[in-house]
């Protein structure tokens, strides 16, 4: 059976938090979890599929303001803030709410996050300042692709599933590591075309509006639901060259963006099936 590990997405500190802030402990149990939903979309005899899950969630976040009220604000943190509301702005022009809008960052934030229903609001929450501090922060952004990059290295899993916010990192880590080879990347729910918020400030830069596939991915499958709110556009062929098959799908209107809906969802089985012989 083929090795594979996975890249987590967004909204995933709280697992480091309740394994005592270890990174290995959240990383194992995020597999566990990986391994259910997988098990239950594929059937047959329950069996460990993920090698491991790169975890980074950590990294992104800031220690000092993870201990409650009342610790203050740095000038770091305030930086971040200002970053995250204008990643919130990018990403709600993206889906054309409040693109004629304008006034004072916080103001229009806090007016944007009204605006919006529950779970796009829940969401951007999450989105937003984890990605915000990805992009902007190159300390953290190193980190993390190191972070994934020695997962890779040390598993050398034939197929890597990224979700998320973890296929930015994930696409970056493989072009930063020319040495590392895989088979598949399959990406879900990925925000890498999404402009004037991810596309625009990936490394390696696009070049004439065009991204690549990196060198060592063998291929590209890449999965969205049509309405994940993580993934504008859906389809990622239209701004990177090698993606070989676009499949875009319909998972669930409420859990648009779960790892489990689409970990769970059959567009995913026809290109895993072959590496679970």
């Amino acid at each position: 059976m083929a090795v594979i590990v996975g890249v987590h997405g967004i909204g995933k500190y709280n697992y480091y938090l309740q394994a005592g802030r270890s990174a290995a402990g959240a990383a194992e149990v995020m597999r566990r979890k990986w391994d259910r939903y997988l098990h239950a979309a594929l059937g047959g005899e329950a069996r460990a599929y993920f090698a491991e899950i790169a975890y980074f969630s950590h990294l992104l976040h800031d220690g000092e303001d993870d201990d409650g009220p009342g610790t203050g604000r740095t000038k770091a943190s305030a930086a971040l803030e200002r970053q995250a509301q204008e990643v919130l702005i990018g990403w709600a022009r993206n889906l054309g709410v409040g693109e004629h809008v304008t006034g004072a960052l916080k103001s229009f934030t806090g007016w944007l996050l009204n605006r919006l229903d529950t779970r796009s609001a829940a969401f951007a929450k999450l989105f937003a300042p984890e990605v915000a501090a990805y992009l902007t922060d190159q300390a953290r952004r190193e980190k993390s692709r190191q972070a994934v990059a020695e997962v890779i290295r040390r598993h050398r899993p034939q197929v890597v599933i990224a979700h998320s916010l973890g296929s930015v990192v994930a696409y970056e880590a493989l072009w930063a590591n020319p040495d590392l080879q895989v088979d598949l990347l399959i990406t879900l729910g990925s925000p890498l075309g999404m402009r004037n918020v991810v596309f625009e400030r990936l490394l390696p830069a696009p070049v004439n509006g065009r991204g690549e596939r990196p060198r060592g991915v063998g291929r590209w499958v890449n999965i969205a639901d049509k309405d994940d709110i993580a993934a504008i556009p859906p389809a990622l062929a239209a701004s990177f060259t090698g993606v070989d098959v676009e499949e875009l799908v319909n998972i669930d209107w409420i859990d648009f963006h779960t790892v489990e809906k689409y970990l769970g969802c059959p567009a995913l089985d026809p290109h895993l099936r072959p590496f679970l012989a």
